[in-house]
């Protein structure tokens, strides 16, 4: 049975547009305007005011340009932060993001061919298969994927692989080595299905891996095996640290043991009870490296932790969905920035697990929370660094209500000893492994 649309059921929707109250201003308001710019409540501005009772000085923002490397600017702005405060290094300095993307792009592309063997006795019309040709590989990752890089290849400064065309606009080179995967794929499933030996298909896939390396090193230079550090401090006092592997530099200037940090989600959907570990499948860059490992907890708990570790000064790796009920150039994340349902007389209303179960929200974008308001022990507000250059929010800096954590933020990355003693037990957990498209598997 169809039911189309009926000329009656026009007549009606035309005289209950009539009757509703002020149609003809709403409509003027939005034609001219737009549905966010007629609905935006300017309290969002003064509610959101930059002014915090912890505040961490973290320096100056970066800028991932046009790429999609927010998860690896975090996390490596919590480390610069780390340096600013135990080697004194400039407010600018920064911490190559270039480094660990060349290494990024190589590891997702043997990721990626191990899990086309995987599948490749599955039809390409299999959802696993589809999704893994969907996207072969992307610029986004996850808190463990940049720990599984930087445990296999260390980082180095800024300074020692800057930028370059290919790190700072992406889509080019990703174009191409998706394509190139893509036709890895055909030959390696040929190669399974005409049951070539193993000896064979190694020797092709690291042909193959081969040329991948040859792109990224066109792309973004070939990364150094030593180099020297050199810098003046805040004092000018001159510094130089000669003949460093990358290895060498994390562990002497860094020195994380990476292993105290863990990735806390909340996911309120039914299929995800709390106080438990989540894997994603076939998520990850690098084989036989760090697995992806989310505790899901309530807000309640995500919260204090969250306050537990910027109370003790140290800045916290986050993934949220920025783009919902934001401005970008002003930098505020406010639930009452906009109010489209009392513009529209329309009820938008979801809840969290709502959005996440029917695909109107997931983690889009990694950031690092810097600082928190708190009025009689509660966050109202909450100071965020961003990567997206000093032009935008204030010199670069974001502004986030606590209500938009609650409905927006899905990931925190926290040292476990800020975790209560029952949660840390459940870190010993075997994970559950969720589907390769779980919203939790989403790549900032």
């Amino acid at each position: 049975m169809t039911n189309a649309i009926t000329t009656d059921q026009l007549n009606n929707f035309k005289t209950a547009l009539d009757e509703h109250p002020a149609h003809a201003v709403i409509e003027r308001a939005v034609t001219k305007n737009g549905i966010f710019a007629a609905s935006e409540d300017y309290r969002s501005y003064v509610n959101m005011d930059p002014v915090f009772s912890i505040d961490i000085d973290t320096g100056k923002v970066a800028n991932q340009k046009q790429s999609g490397r927010c998860w690896m600017f975090a996390a490596l702005n919590t480390m610069r932060h780390f340096m600013k405060d135990k080697f004194k290094v400039a407010p600018d300095f920064e911490l190559s993001q270039s480094y660990t993307f060349f290494w990024d792009k190589l590891e997702k592309a043997n990721y990626f061919y191990e899990n086309v063997l995987k599948t490749a006795s599955l039809p390409t019309s299999d959802r696993k298969v589809a999704w893994l040709m969907q996207t072969p590989q992307q610029d986004g990752g996850q808190w463990d994927m940049i720990v599984a890089i930087i445990e296999k290849y260390g980082v180095v400064p800024k300074s020692v692989m800057p930028e370059t065309f290919s790190s700072s606009a992406s889509s080019q080179f990703n174009k191409t080595l998706n394509l190139k995967l893509r036709k890895d794929a055909v030959t390696l499933r040929e190669l399974v299905a005409a049951g070539a030996s193993q000896e064979e298909i190694t020797a092709r896939k690291e042909k193959m891996l081969s040329e991948v390396y040859r792109l990224a090193a066109f792309s973004f230079g070939q990364p150094p095996v030593k180099f020297d550090f050199e810098y003046r401090d805040t004092d000018n006092n001159y510094h130089i640290d000669k003949n460093l592997t990358p290895q060498e530099f994390y562990q002497k200037y860094i020195g994380w043991d990476l292993n105290d940090y863990v990735s806390i989600i909340n996911g309120p959907t039914a299929d995800k009870p709390y106080n438990h570990i989540y894997t994603i499948e076939m998520l990850g860059n690098v084989v036989g490296g760090r697995e992806v490992r989310h505790l899901n907890v309530d807000m309640d708990t995500f919260r204090k932790v969250t306050i537990k570790q910027l109370e003790s000064g140290e800045s916290v790796w986050f993934g949220c969905d920025v783009g919902q009920s934001s401005d970008r150039q002003k930098g505020i994340m406010d639930t009452e920035l906009y109010h489209k349902d009392e513009l529209l007389g329309i009820d938008l209303a979801m809840s969290k697990a709502e959005r996440l179960d029917y695909g109107e929200s997931l983690m889009t974008h990694a950031m690092v929370l810097t600082g928190v308001d708190l009025v009689d022990g509660q966050p109202t507000k909450w100071k965020v660094e961003n990567s997206w250059g000093d032009k935008v929010g204030t010199n670069g800096f974001f502004v986030m209500s606590d209500d938009w954590m609650e409905e927006y933020c899905y990931q925190i990355v926290v040292n476990k000893k800020f975790l209560p003693e029952e949660l840390q037990e459940v870190l010993k957990e075997e994970a559950r492994i969720l589907a390769p498209w779980d919203p939790m598997g989403s790549l900032a």
